[in-house]
């Protein structure tokens, strides 16, 4: 596409590397955003959505590298299937294997199969590995419940009836929040596989591990408060906290023990 056919706008959530300033120096056509502070994933995306005037919209993550036939494939798809409303592609990790990137609405047993390593022992099965679905063909094209927001194209017609990002969801969680109230008023959610684009997963969140954990179940458990009511949510609340004091349990008896921390 022409270069006046789209737009790049980076929303910086207060970065302290330079990154402002390269950005402005290396890519004056991009549209910088300096929010000046870590306002987390979903009102970083919401503001750069704000901005755009794209039919389509992009959300990508910054640890990506996309070749531009990922981004053109993927408008066109969405252009020829007008009953699609959001389309992901295929992840690619930097050795070289696909990212387990789809995954199936959350449910209590689900919760439950992931706290207890059944859905990792058990990934290719449809009772116990139903969240991660470890069954799925990463080289068909396929509806699906919900996508990673690494690489997440969305109708902005779509954007405008559903709403944005829920920015209750600091991080995690809220591109799933999105797909669901986009199945729920009607729409499909697609797998592409003919697009592709390398992820180097975590190089963000990396930088705070602890955080990371916090708002990854903090997330978990506002999204079912939202979807699956208040008493479900807060007997997940409590047996998330339960492991984590099994977990700084065991951890400590291994430490007297001599274990590595």
């Amino acid at each position: 596409y022409p270069a006046d056919h789209f737009e790049v706008i980076v929303s910086d959530n207060g970065s302290t590397d330079g990154t402002p300033g390269m950005v402005q120096a290396d890519f004056p056509r991009v549209k910088l955003v300096p929010l000046g502070l870590n306002r987390g994933f979903a009102a970083a995306n919401n503001t750069g959505i704000g901005l755009s005037s794209g039919k389509f919209i992009l959300l990508l993550n910054p640890d990506t590298e996309v070749g531009f036939t990922s981004v053109s494939r993927t408008v066109r798809f969405l252009e020829n299937h007008p009953d699609v409303a959001i389309a992901g592609c295929r992840l690619i990790l930097p050795d070289g294997k696909v990212q387990q990137s789809v995954r199936s609405f959350p449910s209590v047993w689900g919760v439950f199969a992931e706290a207890f390593f059944l859905s990792i022992l058990f990934w290719n099965s449809r009772l116990l590995g139903r969240y991660y679905m470890g069954f799925f063909d990463y080289g068909s094209s396929s509806p699906v419940d919900w996508l990673s927001g690494a690489f997440f194209m969305i109708r902005r017609e779509v954007i405008e009836r559903v709403g944005m990002l829920d920015e209750r969801f600091f991080m995690y969680s809220e591109e799933l929040d999105l797909c669901r109230r986009v199945k729920e008023a009607g729409w499909k959610i697609v797998y592409l596989p003919e697009a592709q684009v390398v992820h180097y997963v975590g190089k963000s969140s990396d930088q705070a591990v602890v955080a990371r954990h916090i708002y990854f179940q903090t997330s978990k458990v506002h999204y079912f408060r939202k979807w699956q009511g208040a008493f479900r949510a807060n007997l997940l609340r409590m047996f998330l906290l339960g492991s984590y004091v099994w977990q700084i349990g065991l951890e400590s008896l291994k430490g007297l023990l001599g274990s590595k921390r």
